[in-house]
């Protein structure tokens, strides 16, 4: 496919997933959460938003910022409207949904930079969106994952503090030996991410002079004095031993992190809880590990 057809397949996907139709297969939102869109200016780009927050907000609450899957080439916020809405209502928190630039027009580390950068400047100003700058973690699905991690290892050094990072299914090595898992050649022709748009997307997402191991979690050095992590991996996910491996490097470390397998569950469960009942069960050990951790100091 040329550059063309990926942005025109990826339009037209995006506008299928948004749909109210979809709602049957992507599930209903949570009534007792809002969702609004605002714009954030970064150096060079303004990028979309998408708010989710309990009705009901009488003071400053955590932040949840959330990262879509899809490879860094398609994807969408609202795909992911059922459990950030349901996370905002129950958590309850701010749950904050960015819609990074995607390749082919924009190849990492641009989708790392949106992710940081959003961070900072929503922390930096935590009247204007209702947020307890002190009370944060991170959250992502497959390469939104990816992101999340990431955001988490530079936040190490650089800031802001994080509470927790919960990566679902997530894509953590984007190196060439992305597929030399076992899990991946187990699963390869699963449809809800074959082994082909695996290998698409990292060609299309990786520019050559853009060395791999800086936008793969796993490849990092050091692991250690990172946020605690919920690692969630599905059973009949390619990805599946990229989040079992990262969970075994995070402890190696030190670093506190559980792992919480769904053996029956496929890529993307946590967005089509209409096809995947794992969802369910799934959607509230995220949510009983983020109030553990974001809620921890509140009476």
């Amino acid at each position: 496919m040329t550059d063309d057809q990926v942005i025109a397949a990826r339009d037209e996907a995006n506008r299928a997933g948004s749909s109210r139709a979809a709602r049957i297969v992507t599930g209903l939102p949570d009534r007792r959460a809002r969702i609004d869109e605002a714009a954030i200016d970064l150096p060079g780009r303004r990028l979309m938003l998408r708010v989710h927050r309990p009705r009901a907000a009488p003071r400053r609450l955590p932040l949840i910022l959330s990262f879509h899957g899809g490879g860094f080439i398609a994807g969408t916020a609202a795909q992911n409207d059922w459990l950030n809405s349901h996370l905002a209502a129950r958590c309850p928190a701010v749950v904050v949904s960015v819609e990074y630039r995607l390749a082919p027009q924009h190849p990492l580390p641009r989708p790392i930079e949106d992710g940081y950068d959003t961070l900072v400047r929503l922390v930096a100003d935590p009247a204007r969106w209702g947020i307890d700058p002190a009370t944060v973690a991170v959250m992502g699905e497959s390469a939104g994952g990816m992101i999340a991690a990431l955001i988490a290892l530079r936040a190490r050094t650089d800031g802001p503090p994080l509470r927790a990072q919960v990566l679902n299914y997530p894509s953590t090595d984007w190196t060439e030996n992305m597929t030399d898992y076992p899990s991946v050649t187990a699963n390869a022709d699963n449809p809800t991410l074959p082994l082909s748009r695996l290998r698409a997307s990292r060609n299309l997402s990786v520019p050559p002079t853009l060395d791999p191991r800086s936008v793969s979690p796993i490849a990092f050095g050091s692991l250690a004095g990172l946020p605690p992590a919920l690692v969630v991996t599905a059973g009949l996910d390619p990805l599946a031993d990229h989040g079992h491996r990262y969970v075994e490097r995070l402890r190696e470390d030190g670093t506190d992190a559980r792992l919480a397998c769904y053996p029956k569950a496929t890529h993307t469960f946590l967005s089509t809880p209409g096809l995947v009942p794992a969802a369910r069960p799934a959607r509230r050990e995220i949510l009983a590990f983020l109030r553990g951790h974001l809620l921890a100091d509140q009476p």
